[in-house]
C-alpha cells in the first residue's frame, strides 16, 4: 500500500466545474418560471385537430333514419358516451399496474464518489491503548459504485393484492357507471328523435298555415282600409289572425332545435338536414307495462347500474378493512444484490450479498385499535348508502312505471283529439271552398290541427321518455356486443332484438355483487 498521498487528477476539476455551472442553471431556470396564457397560433391547431377527431370513422347519413339506427349511432359516436368509455379503459389499465406492486422490486443504481481529501485512519494497541504511529488511506478520493438488487416485502405484498381487489371492483364501478350513462343517452336519443320527427311532419304545414294567415291579415287589413267592415269586427278578427301568427311562430322556434339537438347526440356534421324515417307509432301499450311490479322489483335490484355500483363500494369498503389488517403486521423482507466499487484499496471490487429482515412498527400496538374503527366506519357507511341506494331505486321504479301510465294515457287522448281535429279541418276546407266558411275559420282551424298534432308528437316524446326511465330504473338495456368491433348496421340490428334478455330475472345464485 502506497505511503503518499495521491492527489485528485486535474482532469476531475472542469468536470466538477461544469457540473456545478449546470446545477445553478438549472436552480435559475426553475426560478424563472412564468404562466404562459394560450393565444390564438396555439388554439388554432388544437382546434382543427379535435374538430377532425369529432368526425373520424363516423359513417354519413344515408337515407331516412329510424330510431334504432339513431340509438346505434349514439351508442358507436357520442363523444360522450367515448368518453365514459375511455374512462373504464383506463380503470382497467390501472389494475393492470396496480397487480405489478406485488412483484419483487429489481433496483439498479450507479453512482460516483468525491471528496476533498483522503479518508486516513489510525489504529491503536488493543493491550496498552497506544496509537499507531502510522495512518492509513482507506479509500480514494474519487470512486464509482454500483448495484443490482432484488428485493421481496412479504407486506408489500399483501397490501398489493388487497389493493388489485379493490381497483378490479372499481373497474366494475367505472363499467356500472358507463351503463347509467347509456341509460341517459337512450332516453335523449328517444326524446329528441321524436321531436325532430314532429319538426319534420309539422314543418310544410306550420310553413302553409303562417303564409295563408298573412294573407287572411292583409286582407282584411285592406277592408278596414277600405272601410268595407265595421272597423271593431276588422280588428277583432285581426287579433284573431294574429293569435294564431303568435302560436305558429311559437311551434316553428320550439321545433327549430330539434335537429341540432338530435345531431349533436348522434355525432351527425353540425347544421346537417337530419331526415327522419315516416314510421307512424301507434298508440299501443308499452310491453313494459306487461311485467307486474314485483317482477319489475326484483330486475331494479339485480340490475340498476347505482345500486350494483353500492353493492362495488361496499365490497371495497371491505376489502380496505383487510387492507388495514394486514398494514398491522410485522414485514418480513428479502433482498439479493450484486455490488460493485471501483476504490482501488478493495481487495475485492465486486461481491454479492443476501439478507432477510423482520421489522414492525411499535406505534401499530397504540393505534390498531383506531385505524380498525375507521375502517369499519366505512363498512357502514357503504352499507348504508347501499340501503338508501335500493329504497331510492325502487321508489323510482313505482314513480317510472306511474309516469308510463299516465303518459300512454295523454298519448291515446292526444290521438284521439288530432283525428278529430283533423276531420274539422277537412270539413272547414270543404267549406270553405264551398264559400260557406271565412278564411279566419280555416287558420283557426288549421293551427288547432297543427296544435293537435304537436301535442301527440309531445304526448309520444313523453311515452318514449317515460318507458327509457322505467328500463334505466330497472336496468334493462340491448343485449349489444362491442361497438368499437360491431359494424354500424349489425349494432342496429341487435337493438332491434330489443332487450328481452334484460327483462327477465336472472338466479339468485347467479349474482355475486355484494359479499
Amino acid at each position: 500500500m502506497p505511503n503518499a498521498t495521491p492527489s485528485a487528477s486535474p482532469r476531475r476539476a472542469p468536470v466538477r466545474t461544469l457540473i456545478a455551472v449546470a446545477a445553478a442553471v438549472m436552480l435559475t431556470a426553475c426560478a424563472n418560471i412564468r404562466p404562459v396564457p394560450l393565444n390564438a397560433q396555439d388554439l388554432q391547431p388544437v382546434n382543427a385537430s379535435d374538430r377532425s377527431a369529432m368526425v373520424r370513422d363516423v359513417a354519413p347519413l344515408s337515407g331516412p333514419l329510424t330510431l334504432e339506427e339513431a340509438q346505434a349511432r349514439a351508442l358507436k359516436y357520442n363523444l360522450e358516451r367515448r368518453a365514459k368509455l375511455m374512462e373504464e379503459a383506463l380503470a382497467l389499465r390501472q389494475l393492470d399496474v396496480t397487480q405489478l406492486d406485488m412483484l419483487p422490486k429489481l433496483v439498479a443504481q450507479a453512482g460516483y464518489g468525491w471528496r476533498n481529501n483522503d479518508r486516513i485512519s489510525q489504529s491503536r494497541n488493543a493491550e496498552n491503548g497506544d496509537l499507531s504511529p502510522s495512518r492509513f488511506i482507506s479509500q480514494e478520493r474519487t470512486h464509482a459504485l454500483g448495484d443490482l438488487t432484488l428485493s421481496w416485502s412479504l407486506l408489500d405484498y399483501g397490501l398489493g393484492h388487497v389493493a388489485a381487489q379493490q381497483q378490479a371492483d372499481r373497474v366494475l364501478i367505472a363499467g356500472e357507471r358507463r351503463r347509467k350513462a347509456m341509460h341517459v343517452l337512450m332516453q335523449d336519443v328517444r326524446t329528441a328523435y321524436w321531436r325532430a320527427a314532429s319538426a319534420q311532419k309539422l314543418r310544410d304545414d306550420v310553413a302553409r298555415t303562417i303564409t295563408m294567415a298573412e294573407e287572411a291579415l292583409d286582407d282584411s287589413r285592406k277592408a278596414e282600409t277600405e272601410r268595407l267592415r265595421n272597423p271593431i269586427d276588422a280588428l277583432r278578427y285581426q287579433r284573431q289572425v294574429l293569435e294564431n301568427l303568435r302560436l305558429l311562430e311559437a311551434i316553428n322556434q320550439e321545433l327549430a332545435s330539434a335537429n341540432i339537438e338530435l345531431g349533436a347526440l348522434i355525432n351527425a356534421p353540425i347544421g346537417a338536414t337530419i331526415r327522419i324515417a315516416d314510421v307512424e307509432q301507434a298508440a299501443a301499450t308499452p310491453r313494459t307495462l306487461d311485467l307486474d311490479i314485483g317482477t319489475m322489483e326484483e330486475l331494479a335490484l339485480q340490475q340498476n347500474a347505482d345500486l350494483r355500483e353500492q353493492h362495488y363500494n361496499g365490497r371495497v369498503a371491505r376489502d380496505e378493512v383487510r387492507r388495514t389488517l394486514v398494514r398491522l403486521f410485522p414485514n418480513i423482507s428479502l433482498n439479493y444484490g450484486y455490488k460493485y466499487d471501483s476504490d482501488r484499496y478493495l481487495v475485492h471490487n465486486d461481491w454479492q450479498e443476501a439478507g432477510v429482515q423482520l421489522s414492525y412498527n411499535l406505534f401499530n400496538l397504540l393505534t390498531a385499535d383506531t385505524q380498525m374503527k375507521l375502517a369499519r366506519a366505512g363498512v357502514g357507511l357503504a352499507d348504508q348508502r347501499r340501503v338508501a341506494a335500493q329504497m331510492a331505486v325502487i321508489s323510482q321504479v313505482h314513480l317510472a312505471r306511474l309516469q308510463l301510465i299516465n303518459a300512454h294515457k295523454q298519448f291515446v287522448r292526444a290521438d284521439a283529439i288530432y283525428l278529430t281535429d283533423q276531420k274539422i279541418t277537412e270539413h272547414t276546407r270543404n267549406r270553405e271552398q264551398a264559400l260557406a266558411q271565412s278564411k279566419l275559420d280555416r287558420v283557426s282551424n288549421e293551427v288547432s290541427t297543427i296544435l293537435s298534432l304537436l301535442r301527440r308528437y309531445q304526448a309520444l316524446a313523453q311515452v318514449q321518455a317515460a318507458e327509457s326511465r322505467l328500463l334505466a330504473s330497472i336496468g334493462a338495456e340491448p343485449a349489444i356486443g362491442s361497438t368499437d368491433d360491431l359494424s354500424l348496421p349489425e349494432l342496429v340490428q341487435q337493438i332491434k332484438s330489443g332487450t328481452d334478455v334484460s327483462l327477465r330475472p336472472q338466479p339468485a345464485q347467479a349474482l355475486k355483487v355484494g359479499s
